[in-house]
């Protein structure tokens, strides 16, 4: 192990530090959190064989970074603790500046899992039902029958607004001499009736819109903007100091944000729909997504039984693997431990975010340049088992 490689173990060795807990765990799997002595840290990174598997993930990366071309962040962690972390190319191509660990990529569609947990948040303190339609919110809604746990699941065969919307607004992204924000969104879904796919609850249909509106309906209970509210209820306390919701009207200038590019390495520009939320708008870095994932083998944000029902499957009229629960993708084949995750693609950010909570394994791979091997992850996976462990398949 050279002298480099031996500076980057060290570091990571004292971020453990940070994130460990885990010295009491009830029946049901959730954390207490205790902080444990370096002794202890020590004696689960030698049980983890931490320093071969960081050697192995070092050079898989590094291969991925000059054979694949992924310019991104990644970090990967095991029974809570920190085995590898590092940062390839560039923040932004043009001017070469380097990426960081502390660099801030556009989550895309894994911003839904924040979405939902704010959402279950407040179902938690009693300030809004699952069961509660959509009217209870904005009375002016035309789609009779869709209820916030149908948002949640993807049931609620809602049509895309990317689409719907785009006819009645000015470019670029803007609505009626304003922005194109959620506000704008739900003004021309309650005014304009796109054709919707599906009669709600028939199937399962990943759309964009469930989520937005979702966000709509954070705002309109908490009585405060999505960003406000997300920061103030997750990224605060949790310690997530790198993270945040994009805001169009905000003037804070964030000197981590990453540029997005296109897979030949042209910037992605700002385009339409880039200030609607819920379905994706926040920014975070691979170590505060650390801290996201960890949260939930506590009950800081939610309660143990949210956590569980939101980790439960509700799209089953279709056999196999895959399902969705309230924020989450979901692979459970019934032999091998359940998946958690969910991955994101927007203008030329990738995001995969990969939890299997049995081990407590964490799989977290951000980049700016759109590149599909983002969530090939297999290599990973064998590396962490010391085997073959069969195809594992990462939807976007």
């Amino acid at each position: 192990m050279n002298k480099s490689y031996l500076v980057k173990f060290s570091f990571l060795f004292f971020l453990v530090v940070f994130f460990c807990c885990a010295s009491q765990t009830d029946r049901n799997g959730y954390v207490k959190l205790a902080t444990i002595n370096q002794d202890s840290i020590s004696k689960i990174l030698k049980e983890i064989n931490a320093s071969s598997k960081a050697q192995q993930l070092d050079t898989l990366f590094k291969n991925k970074a000059k054979l694949a071309g992924f310019n991104g962040c990644v970090l990967v962690a095991q029974k809570g603790q920190i085995i590898y972390e590092n940062s390839f190319g560039f923040s932004n191509l043009k001017t070469k500046d380097s990426l960081k660990l502390n660099s801030a990529f556009q989550l895309a569609s894994a911003s839904k899992t924040f979405t939902a947990t704010a959402i279950l948040m407040l179902y938690d303190q009693g300030k809004l039902q699952l069961t509660d339609s959509v009217q209870k919110f904005f009375p002016n809604f035309p789609y009779k029958g869709i209820t916030v746990k149908l948002l949640l699941s993807h049931r609620s065969g809602l049509f895309n607004y990317i689409y719907c919307c785009e006819q009645y607004c000015e470019k670029p992204n803007k609505y009626n001499k304003g922005v194109f924000d959620n506000a704008a969104m739900m003004e021309i879904i309650c005014t304009h009736k796109c054709n919707v796919y599906a009669p709600p609850n028939k199937k399962f249909e990943y759309c964009n819109t469930n989520y937005a509106i979702l966000a709509s309906i954070v705002e309109k209970v908490s009585g405060q903007s999505f960003a406000d509210y997300v920061e103030q209820h997750i990224f605060k306390p949790l310690g997530m100091n790198n993270s945040w919701v994009h805001n169009p009207k905000s003037a804070i200038i964030h000197k981590n944000k990453t540029v997005g590019h296109k897979a030949s390495g042209y910037f992605e520009d700002d385009t339409y729909a880039d200030d609607v939320v819920g379905d994706k708008g926040i920014y975070s870095s691979v170590e505060d997504m650390l801290k996201w994932d960890q949260s939930f083998y506590t009950e800081q944000l939610l309660k143990k039984e949210t956590i569980e029902i939101a980790f439960t499957g509700y799209s089953n009229e279709h056999k196999g693997k895959r399902n969705y629960g309230y924020g989450w993708r979901l692979t459970d084949d019934g032999k091998n431990p359940k998946i958690i995750y969910h991955n994101g693609w927007w203008h030329g950010f990738n995001s995969l975010f990969f939890r299997r909570p049995a081990d407590q394994t964490t799989i977290i791979v951000l980049g700016n340049k759109y590149n599909r091997s983002t969530y090939q992850i297999q290599g990973v996976l064998e590396i962490l088992s010391n085997s073959s462990s069969g195809t594992i398949e990462m939807e976007e």
